[in-house]
Order: C-alpha cells, then sequence, then structure tokens
C-alpha cells in the first residue's frame, strides 16, 4: 500500500489556497447563503403572473403560488394599500411583494431588511419582468412603503436598473 508523501512543491500549493479557502467560508463549512421560499397569491386566470414567477425561478429563488379570486382580501391582510396593488402579491422573509418587482430589488430588501412593508411595482408597466411586452421600454419605480412612508427603492427599465 502506498503511503501519501507531502511535497515541498505541495506543501507551497496548500499554503497559497489557505487565504482562498478561508475567505470563500468554505473554512467554515457553510455554502452561500439563500433566499428564503416566496409565496405568492395570484388570480388563477392572470398570465403575466405566471410570467413574473417563471422570471425569480429562473434567478434561482423558490416560488410557492397560490390561486385565489380573493386577492383584495389578502392585500387587505397584508397592509398594501389599493393604490399600490398590482396583479399578485407575494410575501417573503417577513416583507410583502406587491406586483412585478424586479429580482435585484427583493435581493437588495432581504439583505438590507429596512423598516417597511414591502415593495410594490404598482400597475402593470409593460417593460416589467413578467410583462415582457416587446419593444416596450418604460421607465418605472420600485416603491419601499411602511408605516414610516414612501420611497423609491430603485428605478428600472424593463429587467436593467437605471
Amino acid at each position: 500500500m502506498l503511503k501519501p508523501t507531502l511535497t515541498r512543491r505541495g506543501f507551497a500549493i496548500g499554503l497559497m489556497a489557505v487565504p482562498v479557502f478561508a475567505g470563500s467560508g468554505w473554512a467554515q463549512g457553510s455554502a452561500p447563503a439563500s433566499l428564503p421560499t416566496m409565496k405568492v397569491s395570484k388570480d388563477p386566470d392572470c398570465g403575466c403572473c405566471g410570467g413574473w414567477i417563471d422570471y425569480l425561478r429562473k434567478a434561482g429563488m423558490t416560488v410557492e403560488v397560490t390561486e385565489t379570486k380573493e386577492l383584495d382580501k389578502v392585500r387587505k391582510r397584508l397592509g398594501v394599500p389599493d393604490d399600490l396593488a398590482s396583479c399578485h402579491t407575494a410575501e417573503i422573509g417577513g416583507y410583502v411583494i406587491e406586483g412585478h418587482v424586479p429580482y435585484p430589488s427583493i435581493r437588495k430588501l432581504l439583505a438590507e431588511k429596512p423598516r417597511a412593508i414591502g415593495l410594490s411595482v404598482p400597475g402593470m408597466p409593460q417593460s416589467s419582468p413578467g410583462m415582457d411586452v416587446p419593444g416596450a421600454s418604460d421607465v418605472y419605480e420600485v416603491v419601499l412603503f411602511g408605516s414610516e412612508g414612501r420611497k423609491r427603492f430603485g428605478r428600472f427599465r424593463g429587467r436593467k436598473e437605471i
């Protein structure tokens, strides 16, 4: 049976790798942090909601869907103002996501954890994720809302933040 032998070259290569692995989180045995599961409530007849859900899944999110004809009750329970309502409502990490909110804004919300109820893209901008109307180049805003008021959280043209 052969015994492994540590050579000077092998030792030197091992030493060079230590900073790489130490900074990667592998040294502690941790994997990259993943996002919690998003729970989406949507009207069963809505096609663009499915487009938004597919977009989020392609971005690597886990999404559970509940179809309901009573979205107004869902929004009221979650504290979504009528003027910020859209065609679907989601819950993730203690926040509400209303409408066609782009993935980068959701990721930013969960990373920064601001005091808020959640995010909304009011209405249904034609170039927002899930709508994807050919040739559309709407500029739209992602609104952070809650007990402390509202503010712009992001500004997009299509899926690109501007």
